[in-house]
């Protein structure tokens, strides 16, 4: 009895000592299958009950352990993805085009913030969709950071240009648990050549540097050999030394001004081309740009980019364009207020009948009234703001015209002044010549003008009744005739040219003849006028 006893007693404690050990092992080989090492080029992402509000908690170079039925894990590779940036026709700040075509090196961060956004966005996402993602993202950042940035900056800058993308693009990629590791930017282009304009630009000038440095060094040459030669002949004549001191001198200056005349006709020639290439490429990209605008939005924001462009234009109309621009406004609230009031009326009426029908009221008429009235508001605000733009971008071109004309009227009148000064200095001492000359240049149209007071006249017929008497002597040693003294007075009645030159002071050359005594000839009439004198009879 004692025997079966023990033998009970030692079966049962084996029994015991066997599910511990059973235990032990069952626990050993969970926890081998649930203690999960993370590897250096992956994150651990451990989700389920882990502790907290967060949603997952994400290991690297480590170890944890996943409670079975609680929790699960992932991973998340850290290798680096290659995506390519085919950015092409993206809109410069001068609203130019260009193709930046580029290869972005993207992972997953190991930081603490951006890897726990990662484990909430990319976690089980196959690497292709990852780079999709975030191919779409830099594609966005790239435009963006382009539109700020002028073909100068973006071409010359390109450490600048790099720093904005880095910048921009890791701001946003950080918000799906991606940074950015390398940026290659192949190669820039334009579709109007703007670029390749810069280039020859920059060639062209460096030939011209050259050039000026090759032509100071044949300077400085034949310096040289001038100066030597003329040592010696210094020691035979000094006479003749000096004379060919001065015709290499002369030669000198010669190759000078011609290489900086050569060197300033390329330039200008560059400069024109480009200037060309820079007008053509923003009409270009202006055309490009009005053509896809296709709604209220667009339309405005053309508006915009069109009274910037036209701007410094003509400003003295500016207050009855903005008086213009002030009623139509007026108009499109007036407007907006009638549609307003008509709606709310509308909308009294239906509550009116709320009781009846006040399901379908609010499912349909009421909600399509609000609708209609929020549309007509925007497209009210949105032509006021069209109208108001339009008015100051012609008021702004009638400023620029008027600006225009008015410089080029005081070029004018400062040329002639320059003219009139030169003329007086030339003159000296006698300065009445001054305007003597100036009336000499003027008298081919006061001829003209004379010529023109009579041209037009239209004289049918003319009858002169002549008495036969021959009329008398006109003084001068000529008879006067009834015929003769028609056409006499016919003429006197044109200013003459000496007269002309009399009343503005001025005394016409010799050569044009002379005026007659005027009071003699008045006597003369006066006398055969009124007969005979008794000496004559």
């Amino acid at each position: 009895m004692l025997i079966a006893n023990a033998l009970f007693e030692s079966s049962g404690l084996l029994m015991v000592i066997g599910g511990v050990v059973a235990v032990i092992m069952f626990v050993l080989v969970i926890f081998s299958r649930q203690y999960k090492r993370c590897p250096s080029n992956r994150v651990l992402v451990k989700y389920g009950r882990v502790g907290g509000r967060a949603a997952s908690q994400c290991i690297h170079g480590g170890a944890t352990f996943v409670v079975p039925m609680l929790q699960s894990y992932g991973y998340l590779t850290l290798e680096p993805m290659t995506i390519d940036i085919d950015l092409t026709s993206a809109l410069s700040k001068k609203n130019i085009r260009v193709n930046v075509p580029s290869t972005f090196t993207c992972g997953i961060s190991t930081e603490t913030t951006i890897m726990q956004n990662a484990a909430e966005r990319l976690l089980h996402l196959p690497t292709v969709d990852i780079a999709a993602q975030a191919q779409d993202i830099i594609l966005g950042q790239m435009r963006l950071v382009i539109a700020t940035l002028t073909i100068e900056q973006i071409n010359q800058d390109r450490e600048t240009f790099l720093d904005l993308v880095n910048t921009n693009v890791n701001t946003e990629l950080n918000k799906i648990g991606l940074e950015v590791i390398n940026v290659n930017i192949r190669d820039i282009t334009d579709e109007s050549g703007y670029i390749d304009a810069i280039g020859r630009r920059a060639a062209a000038e460096a030939i011209n540097t050259a050039k000026v440095e090759v032509a100071e060094q044949d300077k400085l040459g034949e310096i040289g050999q001038a100066t030597a030669n003329r040592e010696k002949e210094v020691q035979v004549a000094r006479q003749h030394a000096e004379s060919a001191k001065g015709q290499k001198e002369a030669e000198r200056d010669q190759r000078v001004a011609v290489s900086k005349y050569e060197a300033e006709g390329i330039t200008g020639e560059a400069n024109a081309k480009r200037e060309q290439e820079i007008a053509i490429a923003q009409q270009d990209a202006l055309a490009a740009q009005g053509k896809k605008q296709a709604d209220a939005d667009r339309r405005v924001k053309v508006a915009e980019y069109e009274a910037s462009a036209v701007e410094g234009e003509n400003k003295s109309k500016a207050e009855i364009a903005a008086y213009e621009a002030t009623l139509a406004e007026r108009r499109a609230e007036a407007s907006r207020r009638g549609e307003v009031a008509a709606a709310e009326a509308a909308r009294d009426v239906l509550i009116a009948e709320r009781e009846q029908e006040q399901a379908r009221l609010e499912k349909e008429q009421i909600v399509l009234q609000n609708i209609e009235k929020q549309k007509v508001e925007i497209d009210a605000e949105a032509e006021a703001e069209r109208i108001r733009r339009l008015a100051k971008g012609e008021a702004d071109g009638v400023l620029a015209k008027y600006q225009a004309e008015a410089e080029g009227v005081q070029a004018v009148l400062q040329a002639k002044a320059a003219g009139y000064a030169k003329l007086l200095d030339t003159c000296g001492e006698e300065k009445q010549i001054a305007a003597t000359l100036l009336l000499l240049e003027k008298l081919p149209e006061l001829v003209d003008m004379q010529v023109r007071a009579i041209q037009n006249l239209k004289i049918d017929k003319i009858t002169v009744w002549d008495s036969g008497d021959g009329g008398g002597d006109t003084g001068d040693g000529m008879t006067r005739g009834s015929t003769s003294t028609f056409l006499r007075s016919l003429m006197s009645s044109l200013p003459p040219m000496h007269e002309l030159a009399e009343q503005a002071g001025i005394e016409l050359p010799t050569v044009l003849g002379s005026l007659k005594d005027k009071d003699n000839e008045d006597t003369a009439k006066s006398a055969h006028e009124d007969g005979p004198t008794p000496n004559e009879s």
